[in-house]
């Protein structure tokens, strides 16, 4: 199937969507995201196909309740299984026979297989969460501390707004604290530093201050190696960009932070495990 060099868009955003190139199913949507609200849409109207709400029995102040009863449904665990299951058929129809095609589809599916399991870890925690279950022990389960974990899926209020903080964490910084970092392992200096702030800006004034600060880490921990899959969060009124960064004698956590008005305003390498 696929081998699709046109560029078609999604079935639910509209965007446009790669060429697809050998085989495979014809790929529909960006990421499961959309898959899941183009679940949700076929979900409601087979129930009104189904005539399981009568508009004209119906009392238009319970409409809505229903509607958020079919939301639920759509994530129950067994739908969120089914689109763990998409996602990873997804993956292996994109997985390239030796020397046939670049592997660079078989990239994307991965992401979006991990994008899934990680929504579908989320939903879980928050199910976990609602039975009565402590962050302590949600905490051990994930094999971290109940404050690493909280972090990551709590939905902390701010306590001068009643905002969630989640809000206000800038939708691009991670994408960008991963490229700052990528920037600073291939000795982009000049490019990384374009966007500090001015407090970092005269911490680290130039090209040769930011290679001293990684000439020091590689004395401490040795060469560069890999990079994890990050983290993002909010710390106060900044966005803070979590990447465990593997060295050839160790670990460290390279931690982005960005100001509300999107500047970087700081650079950490923290021990493993800091939060």
């Amino acid at each position: 199937m696929a081998n699709v060099p046109d560029l078609l868009t999604c079935a639910t955003c509209g965007r446009q969507l790669p060429p697809q190139q050998g085989r495979g199913r014809q790929r529909r949507y960006c990421d499961a995201t959309c898959r899941s609200a183009a679940r949700r849409r076929r979900s409601r109207s087979s129930d009104q196909s189904d005539n399981s709400v009568n508009n004209t029995l119906t009392m238009s102040s319970r409409k809505p309740n229903i509607d958020n009863v079919a939301d639920e449904l759509i994530d129950s665990p067994a739908n969120m299984a089914a689109g763990l299951l998409d996602a990873a058929r997804g993956f292996v129809a994109e997985l390239p026979p030796a020397g046939e095609r670049s592997p660079l589809a078989a990239v994307a599916a991965a992401r979006e297989l991990a994008r899934t399991v990680d929504a579908a870890l989320r939903a879980t925690v928050e199910q976990a969460r609602t039975a009565g279950h402590t962050w302590q022990e949600i905490g051990e389960v994930l094999g971290t501390t109940r404050q690493a974990a909280f972090q990551r899926f709590g939905r902390p209020v701010d306590p001068r707004t009643g905002i969630p903080m989640a809000r206000s964490i800038r939708a691009d910084a991670t994408d960008r604290g991963v490229a700052l970092l990528i920037g600073l392992v291939e000795g982009r200096y000049t490019e990384l530093r374009r966007d500090f702030d001015e407090k970092m800006a005269a911490a680290v004034p130039d090209d040769d201050a930011v290679a001293a600060i990684w000439a020091q880490l590689a004395g401490s921990v040795g060469g560069y190696e890999r990079m994890g899959e990050p983290f993002t969060h909010q710390l106060g009124d900044y966005t803070a960009v979590d990447v465990r960064l593997e060295f050839e004698a160790g670990a460290l956590v390279a931690r982005v932070s960005f100001a509300p008005d999107g500047k970087v305003a700081g650079l950490r390498f923290l021990p493993p495990g800091t939060r």
